[in-house]
């Protein structure tokens, strides 16, 4: 007898501002996944919050503007070859949409007035036993960036329907996905960070002048400034002095009401080297190699990432470091994520002093800082946590593999857990 394929079902899109790059990652996921193990089912959500399966999730995934990928090689030929693969990408998952077998979802309740009833919705719904979720898949991997996908507001409903998912629980993903709380964390795991302050949108409204002498008192040009909550360098802003600071604290207001601000490492006129690991595992996790990003920009942005470029960001996997600046940045990445109580998978970032100063001297020793921690990064195959799996020993499929085996695994780990006294 045949063994029972697993019902993986692979939930996409979102409402966040990372909506187009979620399109990218299923893509790549949706390639990769292996038929022969899994039945695919694919989910949808639209950026109004609409879930859809079918044809509908298909015309979702093919509506990505995002169509060639940003972080290559250094060659032209690289560039095309990544570009091609991107393209095959789509047209694959479009056949898997296609082909798989759509997720019953209730619809949406047309408005109603004040005087009617209450009813349920879907959401809710989803959270109910014998929801159509947990009746339709064996484990969920939501392939959503940002927030309501990577700040514990979808794996919260997860919980409630007693569904398998792929990544962190509501704690980690909610902590790792505020930059305030997770530099707390960090601080109180003896992480060194850079410094910073916080800020809430309501005070830079209500009085800029004390606003920018707090940033001022605190810390020393360049600063970064950052919203709080959001992924992929949306709304991040590089400050040189105070006239740019008042636009880069009114875009990142836009995007969070709390602002996170950041000395910049190594000062003014130098690149710190942007380092970055991938974390794999659940309650005895593994660390893969360094890598490093060159940006063909300032720093790190969303443009560098995900916009193609004539001169795009260049990957160097292993990043070149001594044994020891390798041994520390791996260990850091693990107590990061254990400080987050991560999950399944996550990107620790990491930004290190440049090997000469804004003067020109010889850094002897450079440091180290952690920057961030992500729980749900950008997926697609020449994303850099594959790609980092990939030279460490991980191809991309079975990397696949593994998180659908630690999502069950913490499943029924927390099956073992009692929630009433009787």
């Amino acid at each position: 007898m045949a063994k029972k394929k697993l019902r993986i079902g692979i939930l996409f899109g979102g409402r966040s501002g990372e909506h187009e790059v979620s399109l990218l990652s299923a893509a790549s996921i949706l390639k990769a996944i292996d038929g022969k193990r899994y039945e695919v089912v694919p989910i949808g959500i639209d950026k109004q919050g609409r879930w859809l399966s079918g044809m509908e999730a298909e015309r979702l995934l093919s509506s990505n503007p995002l169509a060639q990928p940003a972080l290559s090689g250094v060659t032209q030929e690289t560039a095309a070859k990544d570009a091609s693969e991107t393209e095959a990408e789509f047209a694959a998952a479009a056949a898997v949409l296609r082909s798989g077998e759509p997720l019953h979802i209730p619809p949406a309740h047309p408005r109603r007035r004040a005087t009617d009833s209450p009813q349920i919705g879907s959401s809710a719904e989803l959270a109910q036993p014998g929801n159509p979720l947990a009746a339709s898949v064996d484990v969920v991997f939501p392939v959503l960036h940002g927030t309501f996908g990577e700040d514990g507001t979808i794996q919260g409903l997860f919980e409630l329907a007693g569904v398998a998912y792929v990544g962190s629980g509501v704690l980690g993903s909610s902590a790792a996905m505020d930059k305030d709380a997770m530099k707390r964390l960090f601080a109180a795991a003896g992480l060194p960070q850079t410094p910073y302050i916080t800020l809430l949108r309501s005070a830079w409204r209500s009085d800029p002048r004390r606003a920018t002498r707090l940033i001022e008192k605190a810390l020393q040009y360049p600063v970064f400034v950052k919203p709080a909550n959001l992924g992929s360098s949306v709304g991040i802003s590089k400050v040189h002095g105070r006239g740019e600071l008042g636009a880069a604290l009114d875009l990142a207001a836009g995007f969070d009401r709390k602002l996170v601000i950041e000395q910049g490492v190594g000062g003014a006129g130098v690149k710190p080297r942007e380092l970055e690991v991938s974390v794999l595992g659940n309650d005895g996790p593994e660390a893969s190699l360094v890598g490093e990003i060159i940006p063909n920009k300032e720093f790190y942005d969303y443009a560098s990432k995900y916009e193609a470029s004539e001169e795009p960001s260049i990957p160097i996997i292993p990043a070149k470091l001594s044994k020891s600046e390798t041994k520390r940045i791996r260990e850091m990445a693990l107590a990061a994520f254990r400080a987050c109580d991560c999950s399944g998978l996550a990107r620790v970032d990491f930004l290190m002093e440049p090997p000469r100063d804004a003067r020109g001297r010889k850094v002897k020793k450079p440091r180290v800082f952690l920057n961030e921690i992500n729980t749900m990064p950008g997926f697609t195959s020449i994303s850099m946590y594959p790609k980092l799996w990939q030279a460490s020993g991980l191809p991309y499929k079975k990397l696949i593999d593994r998180l659908i085996a630690l999502a069950i695994e913490r499943h029924r780990e927390k099956q073992e857990t009692r929630f009433t006294r009787t």
